[in-house]
């Protein structure tokens, strides 16, 4: 996403990381074509951008919310949800949402905890 944004993609504070919502848009600020699959790829994508920018990984997310704008896409969501968290898979809650930024149909947001080994 664009820099354009009052607020960072991801914000950490010790061992706690926050991910701002994550869209299925491109670093141009552009939806992914290919509809919901393509854009919940994306919005994943975006969040593990997020995350590496602050020295987090998708293995220390512990909560992820996410917004649908058709709650009936939640099979969709839970089938790129397990891909993407293979390893260990966090505590989610699925939200409808009326309308989402860029007319995109999910976001999504993670909280995250940074262990160190």
């Amino acid at each position: 996403m664009t820099s354009e944004h009052p607020y960072p993609a991801a914000f950490r504070s010790g061992d706690l990381v926050s991910v701002s919502g994550r869209l299925g848009v491109t670093e141009t600020g552009e939806l992914v074509p290919g509809g919901f699959d393509a854009e919940c790829a994306q919005a994943f994508a975006n969040l593990d951008a997020a995350l590496e920018s602050v020295g987090a990984s998708r293995t220390d997310v512990v909560k992820v919310v996410a917004y649908l704008t058709d709650i009936t896409d939640r099979s969709a969501l839970n089938a790129v949800y397990e891909g993407f968290f293979a390893e260990s898979r966090p505590a989610r809650s699925c939200i409808g949402a009326a309308s989402l930024p860029y007319g995109g149909v999910v976001e999504v947001e993670a909280l995250a905890r940074v262990r160190d080994v």
